[in-house]
């Protein structure tokens, strides 16, 4: 069984940090691509980062390019997102998600609020 299981979450300060982690397990991670996706409260799904099967290519939303940082652990089985700078525009509840579209399988998902 496919299961992504997100981490990391929580309630920060404009400008602080925050690494977002997603287990991954019941498939061969290595050879997928993967992506986080986030959903603000009263908005749709919004693509944020993506990374190949190898970690090398990457891929961000205007959004967040320069400020959020997706990385993978083959080894491990670990997609990771660091999140620098965070802005109150980041509230949202972040998705791990098994391929590059919005609509492909994702986790449950781990909730981040900016707040002043």
């Amino acid at each position: 069984e496919v299961q992504l299981a997100e981490s990391g979450g929580g309630l920060v300060h404009p400008g602080e940090s925050l690494r977002l982690s997603c287990a991954a397990s019941g498939f061969t991670f290595s050879i997928y691509h993967m992506s986080w996706i986030r959903q603000a409260p009263g908005k749709g799904l919004e693509s944020v980062a993506g990374i190949d099967s190898g970690g090398k290519i990457t891929s961000y939303a205007d959004s967040v390019k320069g400020r959020f940082t997706i990385s993978r652990d083959n080894a491990k089985n670990t997609l990771y997102l660091q999140m620098n700078s965070l802005k109150l525009e980041d509230t949202a509840l972040y998705y791990c998600v098994l391929g590059s579209q919005i609509t492909d399988y994702r986790g449950q998902g781990t909730q981040v609020t900016v707040s002043s």
